[in-house]
């Protein structure tokens, strides 16, 4: 037979009653919301850094020289159009203009690039037209063109961006390629980014990164 149980036996503890349960739970929670405070504190890692950008200048769609001398002090997102492409570019540009937007509180002290990749064809009138078509501020906004070999070796060598034609046809418009990603770049001249403009993650972060080169 077995032994019953004595009336006499102590119960066991129940950890919600226990004293030592409730001080072990307020050091552990405790414990969590510093960590949690010192996690949200802690900085972000810095944007890499890809490459200095090599001196250029062109000329703007006022017809005035612009390069690296008059952005440098200034970081800037650029991007690579054509104003008589079918494809991509109408997209391209119109993303540049949100950017302009989203941005309009920084003022000049943020500029926007584009760089034409057929400016034999793109004269300064022909992208002043394109830039007033799509909304462009010229206090933030430029357009650039110039002589051809040197405008392929600053987008292709400098900001390591796809550009060329697949034969000589100055009238063959599908024979123009180039690269779809938008270039973050730091007041220096340091590239710091690459992001697909197809891309809305990309494009979001891009944003982010922004506000990240602007902060104090």
């Amino acid at each position: 037979m077995s032994a019953q149980p004595s009336a006499l036996a102590p119960s066991p503890p129940r950890l919600s009653r226990h004293p030592a349960f409730w001080a072990a739970l307020t050091v552990l929670v405790a414990g969590l919301a510093v960590l949690a405070v010192g996690l949200m504190g802690r900085p972000s890692e810095p944007l890499p850094q890809l490459g200095a950008l090599p001196e250029f200048s062109f000329t703007r769609e006022n017809g005035t020289p612009w390069g690296l001398a008059q952005l440098r002090g200034h970081p800037f997102v650029a991007n690579f159009i054509f104003t008589r492409c079918p494809t991509i570019c109408p997209a391209f540009t119109r993303r540049m203009a949100h950017v302009q937007k989203q941005t309009e509180a920084a003022g000049p002290a943020l500029q926007l690039v584009s760089f034409s990749v057929d400016p034999t064809y793109d004269t300064p009138e022909r992208l002043a037209e394109y830039a007033q078509k799509h909304g462009a501020n010229p206090a933030r906004w430029s357009f650039l063109t110039g002589d051809y070999a040197k405008l392929k070796d600053t987008v292709v060598q400098g900001f390591k961006i796809s550009m060329g034609r697949e034969n000589l046809d100055e009238a063959d418009v599908m024979g123009i390629f180039h690269g779809n990603h938008f270039v973050l770049v730091d007041a220096s001249g340091e590239i710091r980014g690459y992001y697909d403009s197809s891309d809305d993650e990309a494009f979001s972060r891009m944003l982010k990164d922004l506000d990240r080169l602007q902060a104090p």
